[in-house]
């Protein structure tokens, strides 16, 4: 699918022979899309309004790195992704704008359920490549908050999935995959030189490379878990054949020596079902 195919960016009707125009027109909101817009800003107000419970949500959900390290909370790698900077509201509105127009069209394309899965996953990664560069000492230790890692996972996922897509940067059009490639050299960059929010930056590479790993990784895992379950199948059903046959078997010689008269009922129901599957089995 292509950027002209998305609800939110399509020509209007050529008109008079002349070119179509391009307008933008907003996503109709997903309902995992809608439930994660409304907890990462509802979290955000009540955060502010009430002080007391801010300071502990943000205690206890941000990604802290000694924390994590000495006691292996793994619930911050989730927490972290609904909150953001308070002071500040354009943190928690720039990853806002990004959920709100590219998460539609992944929900749509892998369903809730994956969705969501592929969301919270690329968030995590990015809490997980935070913790690491600072514990080998290639960032500073602190907090780390936001949903940027998933955003920007969602980011990979559209370059590869839907390359047309176009996206906009200091209000300019710029193709996904170019402005993909733009950031992604601008976190290293910054990472390496040890800039400003060095971390977060570092979150924001893993969260886009888990993004592209798991387009790239998924369906070649999906079809070795399909193959894996058809192999069991098989196994299975050729494990019942053959005590079938064994069964089939000590019934016949049965037969033999006693008679048919002396086969049980459900002897006599071994052997129909016998008899059944090798009429099918001729069939083919």
């Amino acid at each position: 699918m292509g950027i002209y195919d998305r609800e939110y960016y399509r020509p209007d009707e050529q008109s008079a022979g002349g070119p179509p125009h391009m307008h933008m027109r907003f996503p109709q909101v997903t309902p995992i899309v809608k439930k994660l817009l409304i907890l990462n800003i509802g979290i955000y107000v009540l955060c502010i309004l009430i002080k007391p419970l801010g300071n502990f949500i943000y205690g206890w959900f941000s990604v802290d790195t000694f924390s994590f390290i000495k006691s292996m909370q793994i619930w911050r790698l989730i927490g972290y992704q609904f909150l953001h900077d308070p002071s500040s509201p354009w943190h928690l509105i720039m990853n806002m704008i990004g959920l709100y127009f590219l998460g539609p069209t992944l929900e749509r394309f892998w369903q809730s359920k994956r969705f969501i899965t592929f969301y919270l996953l690329c968030g995590a990664a990015g809490g997980v490549f935070y913790i690491f560069l600072t514990f080998v000492g290639v960032t500073q230790p602190g907090f780390l908050i936001g949903a940027s890692g998933a955003i920007l996972g969602m980011l990979a996922a559209c370059a590869i999935l839907f390359p047309h897509f176009v996206v906009f940067i200091f209000f300019f059009p710029v193709p996904i995959r170019l402005a993909s490639v733009i950031l992604i050299f601008l976190y290293v960059v910054n990472i390496f030189t040890g800039g400003a929010n060095a971390g977060g930056d570092a979150a924001h590479l893993a969260g886009m490379a888990a993004g592209a790993g798991y387009v790239f990784l998924w369906p070649r895992i999906k079809l070795g878990f399909k193959s894996r379950a058809q192999t069991h199948s098989w196994e299975k059903k050729l494990k019942n054949y053959g005590e079938l046959q064994k069964e089939v078997d000590r019934i016949l010689i049965k037969v033999k020596e006693e008679g048919m008269a002396s086969l049980t009922r459900k002897e006599r129901k071994t052997l129909e079902e016998a008899t059944k599957l090798e009429q099918m089995k001729s069939r083919f």
